[in-house]
Formats: C-alpha cells, structure tokens, sequence
C-alpha cells in the first residue's frame, strides 16, 4: 500500500509546475505517531510543497493528541506557534475562541476549487471560514476472516449476531472485539455508534435507550469478547492488537487501512450492525493557519497543494482516509477499494455531523469527556451502565443549558 503512495507522490512532482517563494520555512503540527502509512503521508506533503516551492521548506513538528490543544494555547499566549495545524475538526471553535487559528476567508472565497467541498466539511466561527476538512473518516467494523470461516459464521448485520459470532469466537479461544475505551473524546467518537444503536441522541437524551447503549459494552466486558484493558486504549492500540490475528472484531477507521496491509490473515470491513437508529460520526482532521503564523501566505500555499488540492488528496487514500473534494471522491482509487466501499456505504445510511449541532460549539470538549467517562467506567466496571447514563445525560443538560 505504501508504495502506492510513492507513486502518487513522484506523479504529482512530474507534473506540478513550481512557484516562485522567497528562502522561508513553514511548520505544521500533527498528532500522527504509531502508524508509519500516516506518517508517512506528512513527508510526502513535505516533497509535494517544497517541489512546487523552490526554496521553500515544511518542518513537520508531531505532538501528541492529548497535548495538542494546551501546547497550541501556551504557543498562543507568547503569540506564537505553527503556521498550518492538523487538528480535531470538531474543536475548530474551541481554537478560535482561544485566539489559535486564524479565518481563512480571503483566502478560501477566492479558491477556485472551493465549490468541490461539501458544507459539511467547512468549518466556521463567528460567520467566517477558520478551517476545512482534507477526507473523511468514520468508523466500520473490521473482521479476521480466518477465523470467521473457523467458528462458521457470516458476517453480521445486527448487535446480536455479532455477539453470536464472539460468543462462537471465544470457545474456539479467540478474542471478541478491541476498540477505544479511553475517558474523552477518542472514547464517546467509538462510544456513539453503540449508545445510539439503542435510541440515544443528542436530540433525545432519553436515560433508558443510553442505558441500554451502555449496557452493550458492559455486556461483552462480563461476557469475556472485551478486555477492560480498552480503557487505557486510543485508537491505534486496538487496532495494533487486532493485527495480532487473534480477535474476531475490532471498531476502527478506514484509516487503518495502511496498517491492515500488513497483516499475516485475511481481513475485511463490514459496516457497523447498529441499525437505522445507529449515528456514525463523520469525521477527519481539520487544517487550518496558525493565528501568529508570519507566513500566512505560504501556509496558504502548502494547504492548496496538499490537503486542499484533487490530486493531493488522493495521497491518503491508501492510509484508508476517503477525500472530501467531490472530484477527488469519485476516482477509481477510491470506488473501487474493497475496504472503502463499506465506509462510503455507512455514510448514507448512519453518517452523522461531527460535531452534533445540539450541542454549543464551545462545550464540544466537554461532551466528548462526558460521553467518553460514560463510556470508560462503563468498560472498567467503576460504574453502572445506569449509573454512567445518569450522570451522562446530567452533563450534556448542563452544556445544552
């Protein structure tokens, strides 16, 4: 998969005519660390931008996801920091508030290309364009093929088919499911297909459907298919131990697609068995240009070639990301991916807007929290799926005022 990347890269540095910039440099900061395709992706953004950009550089500067935020907001406070940040889209307006990005709008209504984004990918605060999303991603329901075929089992359309298949799993002596049970956002994003599967909502904070929805992950922890272990897991780790080859399922992202490459059994992607009621965030990094940056401009540049332009999006394609730009979403590297197909069907039928609009844009953080408690004591039986749901619902009235 990797070198379908290279490919794509030394296509486009073949047939990119150069500009013209002055000797300056550029940073931008991302959280990507732990998956070499995803990585790797940054460096080839680095080639493409420095080839267009004779004299130009791009120092990409990784810093971990728990510490993105604080880091960009101490940078802020002695008015500096990067000058292109690849971020958590859902926190766009959390960054603005604290005086970390800056608008965009200049620069996007005169981007000729702007019409092959979607609405739903554009971020804005205060009526005006801060940041926009590259691809998409959401969440599927990866499977070990070999052992499905072992136990005899199909693929799942329903909750309770999938636990069948665990429960089959399991006497063999595999594993049921890995998936992210961390206390914040990372755990309410895989939180939600589940807790919604049952009726819960944002827009219908109905106490018994969450709990049911929270009942669901308590059960597969009391039935052995879940280790508890998920609670100190983001979303790489599971996805790391499900290449292991000894568990059934694993709830990740086609971002993962990369990573799946080198696994040593047959593997594959179904989407998600949660029903009409089941919400799937629709999700994907953000970027955006520093609010202190001194090259605005050239971080403009970098953006347009890179996460903004048909061609480059199509880079991260073999990472397992699906592009936003409509043209670019439409190109056989991406119709005709065996593991993209289910994604693209989740996103008509369970797709969800991240992030939900019943809840203000600057208490985002904390829902994610909330929802990711709930979904970790849960997990690691410190609290009751009622009890977790109570308090749960308790929070989200409060943000909603």
């Amino acid at each position: 998969m990797a070198s379908i990347v290279a490919a794509g890269v030394a296509g486009l540095l073949l047939t990119t005519m150069p500009a013209v910039h002055a000797a300056e440099s550029i940073t931008v900061w991302h959280y990507f660390s732990g998956n070499p395709t995803q990585e790797k992706v940054m460096t080839d953004y680095k080639a493409i931008f420095e080839k267009e950009n004779p004299g130009a550089t791009v120092e990409n500067v990784y810093v971990p996801y728990d510490q993105m935020n604080s880091k960009l907001i101490a940078a802020a406070s002695t008015k500096t920091g990067p000058d292109v940040v690849v971020f958590n889209g859902a926190e766009t307006s959390l960054l603005v508030d604290g005086g970390i990005l800056a608008p965009m709008d200049s620069y996007w209504n005169a981007f000729a290309d702007k019409a092959q984004f979607p609405a739903s990918v554009i971020h804005k605060a205060n009526g005006k364009v801060y940041s926009a999303q590259g691809y998409v991603n959401l969440l599927g329901l990866w499977y070990n093929a070999d052992i499905l075929a072992k136990i005899k089992m199909p693929l799942p359309t329903t909750i309770a088919e999938m636990e069948k298949a665990m429960a089959a799993a399991k006497k063999a002596g595999y594993k049921g499911i890995t998936l992210c049970g961390l206390p914040q956002g990372q755990g309410e994003w895989q939180a939600m297909p589940f807790i919604s599967s049952t009726g819960f909502n944002y827009g219908n904070l109905n106490e018994k459907a969450l709990t049911d929805g929270l009942g669901i992950a308590k059960r597969w922890v009391d039935k052995g298919y879940l280790s508890k272990e998920a609670t100190t897991w983001d979303q790489t780790v599971p996805f790391q131990k499900f290449l292991v080859g000894d568990t059934l399922f694993a709830e990740n992202g086609n971002w993962q697609a990369g990573a799946a490459a080198g696994a040593k059994f047959k593997y594959g992607v179904a989407a998600l068995p949660i029903g009409s009621k089941g919400k799937i965030y629709l999700g994907g990094e953000s970027t955006a240009i520093g609010a202190f940056s001194k090259n605005k401009d050239l971080a403009w540049s970098y953006l347009k070639s890179t996460y903004f332009s048909k061609s480059g999006q199509l880079v991260v394609v073999p990472v397992g990301s699906i592009p936003s730009r409509l043209d670019s979403a439409k190109d056989k590297s991406v119709t005709g991916n065996k593991l993209l197909k289910p994604f693209a069907a989740e996103i008509a039928k369970n797709g969800a807007n991240y992030p939900p609009t019943e809840i203000p844009a600057t208490k985002i953080a904390d829902a994610q929290t909330a929802g990711g408690v709930a979904w970790s004591s849960v997990i690691g039986g410190t609290a009751t799926p009622a009890n977790a749901a109570k308090k749960y619902i308790a929070a989200i009235k409060a943000l909603q005022g």
